[in-house]
C-alpha cells in the first residue's frame, strides 16, 4: 500500500468516525413516491456538510414468491421513514481471512487490509437487501432578502 491510499484510508476514516458521532437529524421532510423520510446531516471541518439517507427501499425483497422474479416497486410506508441505518448487503461468500499467512497466499497484503476494514460491513447479509444509501449536498435555506424602500 503505497503512502496517498494510507493518507486516503485515515482521512476516509476519519471522515466516517467524524460523521457517525457528529450527525444531526434533518430538518428537511423528502416526499417521496412511496411515503416521507428524513435523513441526516453530516458536518465536517474538512467538506461542506452533506445530507445522507441510509437505508431506503427500491424495490420489494425478493423472498418467497418474489424470488427469481423481476423487482416490484417497494410497499409505501406511512409517517416519517427516519433513514439512520444501511441496509443488509446481498448474500455473498466472504473471504476467509483469520489466518494472515494462508490468506498472504491467495492476495496481497493492501487487500488483506482493504478486507479488514471492510468485512464489518459485510456481516449482515440477507436475501432482502434492495436499499439505496443515497448522499447528497445538504440544502441549507436562507431567508429571502427583503429590498426596503429606497433599495435598488
Amino acid at each position: 500500500m503505497c503512502l496517498s491510499e494510507i493518507l486516503d484510508v485515515l482521512v476516509l476514516t476519519e471522515i466516517l468516525d467524524f460523521c457517525v458521532n457528529n450527525a444531526k437529524i434533518s430538518t428537511r421532510i423528502v416526499q417521496m413516491h412511496y411515503g416521507l423520510l428524513q435523513g441526516f446531516i453530516d458536518a465536517h471541518r474538512y467538506l461542506k456538510p452533506i445530507e445522507r439517507f441510509l437505508g431506503v427501499p427500491y424495490a420489494t425483497p425478493p423472498v418467497q414468491s418474489n424470488r427469481f422474479s423481476p423487482t416490484r416497486t417497494p410497499s409505501p410506508w406511512d409517517g416519517i421513514r427516519v433513514s439512520d441505518k444501511v441496509g443488509p448487503v446481498c448474500p455473498q461468500k466472504l473471504p476467509d481471512i483469520s489466518n494472515e499467512t494462508a490468506a498472504l497466499e491467495k492476495m496481497p497484503k493492501g487487500r488483506l487490509e482493504y478486507l479488514r476494514r471492510l468485512l464489518p460491513y459485510l456481516k449482515n447479509q440477507s436475501e432482502d437487501c434492495l436499499y439505496l444509501n443515497i448522499y447528497t449536498p445538504a440544502q441549507v435555506f436562507f431567508a429571502k432578502p427583503t429590498c426596503k424602500s429606497g433599495m435598488v
